[in-house]
């Protein structure tokens, strides 16, 4: 009698899942290095020009000098490269695993200036780490608030940040109002041609150079501001090869509550915002979230990322909305493509000469660039508001009141000059107005209104009369009058 063939090998035996695996969704999916490694160089040259200029215009604020700027510049790019692995690759319960890239600048550099230019440095510094501190606290609160923030507010929060991207990538083609070289001819023309240059690659290629497109319009914009004369490539020639980042440039930190209390209010909007970054992150890739779960995890990484910032001397450091554009443009979802990012980031950081070539790349090519892809992030706030029932006029009401009221200042610049610094400085911040309008009208037209207007139900008929009015058993029920 032959022996029987061991359990393992019976047909019967085989999972359905090992012949059968699960498929593997785009954000997980690897590629061969060599194209990771190009994509994620393509996220670094779009955004590298947002930690270049934080940091000159830190330098130039609270007048530093070049050797103390070289090193926050190193520290920028190595931090922005750490943030951005977290925010990839989601260890622990840090990062969402989710392609995102992270970077200094924006409203929480003005508010570390500000705080530097009334307190001083070291004060700044401590503001820094006490905020991201505060991040751990309020967690948890504003983990249960999320339910708070629907598509209607996240839409509309998405688009003003796009308006608001969109105009920052415009003034780095045009220079601010009233400044000299304000709409320079030949920065205009290295702009357009810039967007011009993306979109013949964009039209023209297929497959790995269409997805490309944005980093070839901009080394092509590059080269003809070479041709036209508009960079200075000295720089890159001068100074050594590696560059270290300094802990504790401006000496230890200060520790003051008062003086951090604009840079904790406004982490309050920026948890609004790296909510809204979270979702449309997501639907930009196509992965269904746990808001509740993942949500969290992004503010964490922003919250660690900006502790190990605050003792290299650098502002806050936040999730960034730019890259989802890219993207979106391409159509490359992997996060292992922003994970390179990462890692390019921080060789950056050590390699000075890498810093110093990307720093002669024209603000107006990066200005061209960044329009197209800022752009992009509208449209998709856009996309979200249309499943956010506008047909409802509450709801029109609603998403028209926040953009009104977060555009105000985007396209005003100084509207709100009257007011106290600290009070002036929140009310800036178009994004934070814009979300918080959203939130809270959201909250007042959907939640509060609907128990105000609510019709009680009929009272309640006492027990006693009840118990008189009806007859016992056996009685005939009274007559009905008709």
């Amino acid at each position: 009698m032959p022996s029987p063939r061991p359990a393992s090998l019976h047909p019967e035996s085989i999972h359905p899942e090992s012949t059968h695996p699960e498929p593997i969704h785009p954000v997980d999916e690897s590629r061969p290095i060599g194209r990771i490694l190009l994509f994620g160089i393509q996220h670094v040259l779009v955004m590298a020009a947002t930690p270049i200029s934080a940091i000159f215009l830190m330098s130039a604020t609270l007048r530093l000098d070049p050797g103390l700027t070289v090193n926050l510049l190193s520290a920028a790019f190595l931090l922005s490269g750490i943030g951005s692995l977290i925010q990839s690759l989601g260890p622990w319960k840090f990062g969402p695993r989710l392609p995102f890239v992270m970077l200094p600048g924006g409203a929480p550099l003005i508010l570390f200036l500000a705080i530097a230019e009334q307190h001083g440095l070291p004060t700044a510094t401590g503001a820094v780490i006490i905020t991201a501190a505060f991040y751990f606290v309020v967690l948890p609160v504003f983990s249960r608030l999320l339910a708070f923030f629907p598509a209607l507010v996240i839409g509309t929060m998405i688009v003003i940040v796009g308006v608001n991207l969109v105009k920052v990538g415009a003034l780095l083609v045009t220079g601010r109002p009233g400044q000299p070289g304000f709409a320079d001819t030949t920065n205009l023309l290295l702009g357009l041609a810039t967007i011009g240059f993306t979109v013949a690659f964009y039209w023209l290629f297929t497959g790995m150079l269409r997805q490309l497109a944005v980093m070839l319009g901009l080394i092509a914009g590059t080269v003809l501001a070479f041709a036209l004369g508009a960079v200075d490539a000295g720089p890159a020639a001068e100074g050594g090869l590696l560059s270290m980042p300094q802990l504790l440039p401006f000496g230890s930190p200060q520790f003051n509550l008062l003086a951090a209390l604009p840079l904790m209010l406004y982490s309050l909007a920026s948890m609004a915002e790296a909510t809204g970054q979270t979702v449309i992150n997501a639907e930009a890739v196509g992965k269904e979230i746990d808001k509740r779960a993942d949500v969290p995890k992004t503010i964490r990484g922003d919250a660690l990322t900006s502790l190990f910032g605050g003792f290299f001397g650098l502002p806050l450091m936040v999730t960034s909305g730019e890259n989802i554009g890219i993207v979106r443009v391409t159509g490359v979802r992997s996060r292992y493509v922003t994970a390179a990012a990462g890692v390019v980031l921080i060789a950056i950081g050590f390699l000075a000469p890498i810093t110093r070539a990307i720093s002669i790349v024209p603000s107006a090519v990066v200005g061209g660039t960044a329009m197209v892809v800022f752009a992009v992030i509208t449209v998709l706030g856009v996309q979200m508001l249309g499943r956010a029932d506008l047909d409802r006029h509450t709801n029109t009401f609603i998403c028209a009141v926040a953009i009104a009221l977060g555009l105000l200042p985007i396209l005003i610049p100084g509207v709100y000059g009257g007011f106290p610094p600290s009070v002036r400085i929140l009310l800036e911040s178009g994004v934070a107005v814009g979300a918080f309008v959203a939130a809270v009208l959201n909250i007042l037209f959907h939640h509060v209104r609907p128990r105000l207007t609510r019709k009680p139900p009929p009272a309640a008929v006492p027990a006693q009369a009840q118990a008189d009015a009806e007859p016992e058993a056996g009685e005939p029920a009274p007559a009905q009058h008709h």
